[in-house]
């Protein structure tokens, strides 16, 4: 029996509809796994015939057959085709997006889907909606009661996980502690051997300052938080650090370790997307569902165009299928 996982449409003026619609066009077999949109079967109709896209497009309920080769879309939203731009999001859409996002969500924890992939949404939309979340993570965090978790980057080549996520640079040290960063180990290293089957992790540590800090000479951070919080680690993984962030991220794209935990967002996404910009998945740790993303925005320089690729959402796609798998497999 098929096992359903849930792909939110993200924002609806952005390229979410576009990327879904290539994947099914794309992705013939899923694997065992039926991909259902939650979103607005008005909005894929109508990227469909302006990127003359020939596709069936069927609403869906749990337990409903499908046509072969049609795309069931659990629909969520009626949006106003004839007020829709592309690129220009609003607090109508930004209210739609978050829908998708909830609905997935409670299907989930009401055992109707194995978990979601998520489609690119805007935080500006999201707010002008009344969502005070600053990103994806933290409000699917919120809405499944997750008191710690954790953003990690996976590819093939480099996987990627984040101590302090949307902060500004400035805040960074202040928000790093010693347990802060002890947990994002643990974390990372518990998803590396459940959700990916690596028997015993190996976690590289990034230091925050040029160098590892220099012995002090240009910060404490590495002396003071992250170097106790890697000799504090289990003996169930290998853990080991702080690492220069100059030469890490390299060390790890070449097969010493499994992941490197980076200190902050762009530390880690910088050298993650210049290996992985067209395929790399974001996956958010810590949570009681599963739950992959692309690793993209909204691209509203293109959304409407047919110029969006879906290889990030084919890989986010594979990822959620390997994890539920995993999961079942290790009963957790």
């Amino acid at each position: 029996m098929e096992q359903v996982l849930g792909i939110t449409m993200g924002c609806p003026v952005g390229i979410g509809p576009e990327i879904i619609l290539k994947f099914f066009a794309d992705s013939p077999k899923k694997d065992g796994f039926l991909p259902v949109v939650l979103g607005d079967t008005g909005v894929l109709r109508r990227t469909a015939s302006e990127l003359g896209l020939a596709v069936e497009i069927v609403a869906w309920e749990p337990g409903r057959s499908m046509p072969p080769g049609s795309i069931p879309v659990r629909d969520l939203s009626a949006l106003p085709l004839d007020r829709l731009r592309w690129g220009s999001p609003d607090a109508e859409t930004g209210r739609a997006m978050a829908r998708y996002i909830e609905e997935g969500v409670r299907m989930i924890l009401a055992g109707e889907l194995a978990g979601i992939v998520t489609c690119p949404i805007t935080k500006k939309a999201l707010h002008l909606a009344g969502y005070p979340y600053p990103g994806h993570t933290e409000m699917l965090a919120d809405l499944c009661g997750a008191g710690q978790y954790i953003m990690m980057l996976a590819g093939s080549r480099l996987r990627v996980a984040l101590v302090t996520i949307h902060e500004p640079l400035r805040r960074v040290p202040e928000l790093l502690t010693e347990e802060k960063i002890g947990q994002c180990i643990a974390m990372t290293a518990r998803a590396l051997a459940v959700d990916f089957g690596i028997s015993r992790p190996r976690i590289a540590v990034a230091a925050l300052n040029p160098h590892g800090g220099e012995q002090g000479m240009f910060g404490r951070e590495e002396q003071d938080m992250i170097a106790p919080a890697v000799r504090r680690s289990s003996g169930e993984y290998v853990a080991s650090g702080p690492w220069p962030p100059d030469t890490v991220f390299y060390r790890a794209a070449a097969g010493e370790c499994d992941a490197v935990i980076a200190m902050y967002h762009d530390q880690g996404l910088i050298p993650f997307k210049l290996l992985h910009f067209r395929d790399g998945v974001n996956v958010t740790l810590g949570l009681p569902i599963v739950r992959t993303s692309v690793d993209h925005g909204t691209a509203y320089d293109i959304a409407g165009q047919g110029k969006a690729d879906c290889s990030s959402l084919q890989a986010a796609f594979a990822l959620a299928t390997r994890i539920v798998r995993n999961r079942k497999q290790r009963g957790s």
